[in-house]
């Protein structure tokens, strides 16, 4: 039960910052083409905008990574023999945390080499706090699957459906 604590807390953190992020978003969006409006556009708004889409686009991943909301093939899954599934459930976990271990890793070299460059519109913001979310990402889309692997795999090896509707 303490697992499931942890998950549903970890949870509730990912879903309180998509929202901060939505509004965020939306406040900016709002007041650019509010400004625009009135004739004084505002010279960071674009690359604002972007840079907090992107940010809402991977964190919401990690957020339907812990809900193990992900599109997935659940009624594939269901027609395999129980041993079957238990292997490609293990398989798809070992690849799933391969795979954002090395997004991960990847998107921290890119810091590095993005360590002299800043936004355009806002020269004192480095281009590195921008890209940052892809390591950050990663490593909370990586925890996300750590904490579910036990119930994903407990639920494999007794045949039961996987958690969540949608999930790989």
């Amino acid at each position: 039960m303490r697992l499931e604590a942890i998950r549903r807390g970890y949870e509730r953190a990912l879903e309180w910052l998509v929202i901060a992020l939505m509004a965020t978003l939306a406040v900016e969006v709002t007041a650019g083409v509010l400004f625009r409006s009135f004739g004084a556009s505002l010279v960071w708004y674009d690359e604002v905008a972007s840079i907090l889409l992107a940010w809402l686009t991977f964190y919401g991943s990690a957020l339907a990574s812990v809900k193990r909301a992900h599109i997935g093939c659940p009624e594939v899954m269901a027609f395999l023999p129980h041993q079957a599934k238990f292997i490609f459930r293990v398989i798809a976990e070992v690849l799933t945390i391969g795979f954002f271990l090395l997004a991960g890793w990847m998107g921290y070299v890119v810091l590095g080499v993005l360590e002299t460059d800043h936004l355009v519109s806002l020269p004192t913001v480095p281009v590195s706090w921008a890209q940052s979310v892809i390591p950050v990402s990663a490593a909370l889309i990586i925890a996300a699957e750590l904490i579910n692997l036990p119930r994903v795999l407990a639920d494999a090896g007794r045949n039961a459906p996987s958690p969540g509707g949608a999930s790989h």
